[in-house]
């Protein structure tokens, strides 16, 4: 078995925790930091992340305000999560990609190994989490 790690993002936000769960949570929030999307933060509920790839369709499983928030994404078994944590003034945040599968299973829509998508998606998750979503929250 050569199942590929997950990817852990987690970085410290000057913002309170109401205010990183507020951008986390719903759709617009969404919208500012990541990808256009109808997120609704209710389990069960059925949306679309607009990617570049075109409409993934995703599944919110878990919402537990204002700590997580975790939702499947796309077709290939993937997780994503977000967990929130209170530090005095400010909030850590974690967020977790889980789901790969073996490290060259090839992956249709991007038509690349998993272990290779996975390596690209690191770094965007990196640049999202560490540049666009402190820029909406701290600025």
């Amino acid at each position: 078995m050569n199942k590929v790690q997950d990817i852990h993002q987690t970085a410290v936000f000057k913002a309170p925790i109401e205010k990183v769960w507020e951008t986390v949570s719903t759709s617009e929030g969404i919208s500012s930091w990541f990808m256009p999307n109808d997120f609704v933060p209710e389990a069960g509920h059925e949306f679309h992340i607009q990617s570049p790839f075109g409409p993934s369709p995703c599944k919110v499983l878990e919402v537990e305000k204002p700590n997580k928030i975790s939702f499947s994404w796309d077709t290939d078994g993937w997780i994503v999560t977000f967990l929130l944590e209170a530090k005095g003034d400010e909030t850590e945040f974690t967020l977790i990609h889980s789901g790969w599968k073996e490290a060259d299973t090839l992956l249709p829509k991007a038509r690349e190994k998993s272990s290779i998508v996975r390596e690209r998606m690191n770094g965007g998750w990196a640049g999202i989490v560490q540049d666009n979503l402190r820029k909406v929250l701290e600025e």
